[in-house]
């Protein structure tokens, strides 16, 4: 069985060009997640590399399957030169390493949470995984493995969180879109809610 990350990486640089920037980070029991940045124009972007390294395995499984099942990287995308968004490197590979360490599947539409900000001073604490193969393509493995997709992450204020939850993804995306927010700015306020 061929090595996933490679390919993984060959597939971040072909869409987002070299990265400038690279850490890692090992948790007590877990594979070694790296993220890695690329800038260009006024964006970082900051993509996990590792958590696609073992398919996901649903926490209701009794055996966790070594070959089969979904994988994903995690893509965040921030203008530069308004916060030190760069702290975000921690926080991300916590969120890359939750399929291993807490057992999710992590899909679209799914809220993630770490709990404190996601950078000094963020007024975010979670994210939004959004619909992948936008930015960065499928990246299609040998049978039977399962493609790598890149999914998206699109940071939330506290209380767009709790109306996520009652509303759905859905509803919250569409209230982003027709108020025109700008979901990469890393000092944005909350859209109207009411």
């Amino acid at each position: 069985m061929a090595d996933v990350l490679p390919l993984v990486e060959a597939r971040l640089r072909t869409a987002l060009g070299e990265p400038d920037a690279r850490a890692a980070v090992t948790f007590l029991g877990t594979d070694r997640i790296e993220v890695l940045r690329f800038q260009e124009s006024g964006i970082a972007r900051y993509a996990s590399l590792g958590m696609s390294a073992h398919p996901m395995t649903d926490p209701t499984s009794v055996v966790a399957d070594p070959v089969k099942g979904p994988r994903a990287e995690l893509v965040l995308s921030v203008r530069t030169g308004i916060a030190d968004t760069d702290k975000v490197l921690r926080p991300l590979a916590v969120l890359a390493a939750s399929p291993q360490v807490e057992g999710l599947v992590v899909a679209p539409g799914a809220s993630l949470d770490v709990g404190e900000p996601l950078w000094p001073g963020a007024p975010f604490t979670s994210v939004l995984v959004a619909e992948p193969g936008g930015l960065v393509e499928d990246l299609e493995l040998d049978e039977p493995l399962d493609p790598v997709r890149f999914l998206p992450l699109l940071p939330m204020i506290p209380n767009e969180a709790a109306w996520k939850r009652v509303h759905g993804a859905q509803a919250l995306q569409e209230r982003w879109l027709n108020h025109g927010t700008d979901l990469r700015d890393p000092s944005r306020r909350s859209v109207p809610l009411e």
